[in-house]
């Protein structure tokens, strides 16, 4: 296991609808798959995804990282290099060894979910858009049995969401559907407070990032405050797991993205912080293809979460890795036999 061929392609991931978020709307996706193999043909497969202006990392600095890491020909040489990885590159490196070292280049961790037997739990995602589309999504989670909807809010007028929530509170009542909110870091300091109590009235289950990364006197006086539970999110990006950050913010929840934050070692350090002051936590993707999508949910599905993840089928996107991931009663489910693993041009 010691001489290890590396490579790796641009797969730009090419949104069906424009996905809008209170931040920017996205229509494609830059990643990149990167695959190791030894002289034996034994392979593992790891992804790094970007979304511009979130991710740590610019487009140009990844295409530079990967042409460096194709120079990395031993597994010393490779696992020093995770070290030193930035986030996105860090998770798709940890995934391909963890999928060069598994039976099938899939397996990644041993599961009742890998092997196809078991789900996850998930929520249900709503895009934003007009009412009518919003509401449409509501509608269409709701019978693929979703009970948990998540939204997002803070590209409109405050006032216009207000109405809308209402609108879907009476279709879809607090006491049969739990709401998710994130924010994406959209309310100002002075602002969120009043805005986090005018939408608990809709019996919110939590709220993520209600204002933007950085501002941590701010955020930990909002989490005092607010009548709604708080979530970090954007909040964790470009910061190696800092106990004293959570005792200072005191969030409810954190928010982990491993393609995000480097990789799944990071995040259950995330998790054993998190765990010993009471904070919970659900993990999402990064918009990753359903490559990285895959070893996310095994990760999760590893964790023994006992909340709904933030996780999905890939169905954003119309070029996306072909896979067996589907949605059966709102709970996520693989069939290993069913992958198709990509191809290096």
């Amino acid at each position: 296991m010691s001489h290890l061929n590396v490579s790796s392609v641009a797969h730009p991931l090419r949104f069906i609808a424009p996905a809008k978020t209170s931040r920017d709307t996205l229509y494609e996706k830059p990643t990149w798959f990167i695959r190791v193999v030894d002289a034996h043909g034994c392979a593992g497969w790891g992804e790094c995804s970007l979304i511009p202006g979130l991710s740590v990392e610019s487009t140009q600095e990844m295409e530079a990282a990967l042409a460096g890491l194709r120079l990395v020909s031993d597994w010393d040489g490779w696992t020093t290099t995770l070290q030193s990885a930035s986030p996105s590159l860090r998770f798709a490196m940890e995934t391909a060894m963890l999928s060069y070292q598994s039976s099938d280049g899939i397996s990644l961790y041993p599961t009742p979910f890998a092997m196809g037997d078991a789900g996850i739990a998930i929520n249900g995602l709503i895009w934003m858009g007009d009412d009518d589309y919003v509401i449409q999504q509501m509608h269409d989670r709701a019978n693929e049995g979703f009970r948990i909807l998540k939204m997002k809010i803070g590209a409109q007028s405050f006032e216009h969401e207000l109405r809308l929530l209402n609108r879907i509170r009476t279709v879809f009542p607090a006491d049969e559907f739990e709401l998710r909110l994130d924010a994406n870091g959209g309310f100002s300091p002075s602002s969120a407070l009043p805005m986090l109590k005018a939408l608990a009235d809709f019996d919110i289950h939590s709220i993520e990032q209600p204002i933007r990364q950085g501002l941590t006197d701010e955020m930990a006086r909002i989490c005092a405050e607010s009548p709604i539970p708080i979530a970090l999110d954007e909040e964790l990006i470009g910061k190696t797991p800092d106990l004293d950050l959570l005792k200072r913010i005191r969030p409810h929840y954190l928010i982990l993205k491993p393609g995000l934050l480097g990789g799944f070692e990071r995040c259950e350090k995330w998790i054993e912080l998190a765990r010993s002051i009471g904070i919970g936590w659900w993990a999402t993707s990064a918009l990753e293809s359903n490559l990285g999508l895959n070893a996310i949910a095994q990760w999760c599905a590893a964790q023994n979460s006992p909340l709904p993840q933030g996780l999905g089928t890939g169905r954003l996107f119309s070029n996306n890795v072909e896979s067996p991931l589907t949605i059966q009663n709102a709970q996520l489910f693989t069939r290993p036999e069913g992958w198709k693993l990509p191809t290096l041009a």
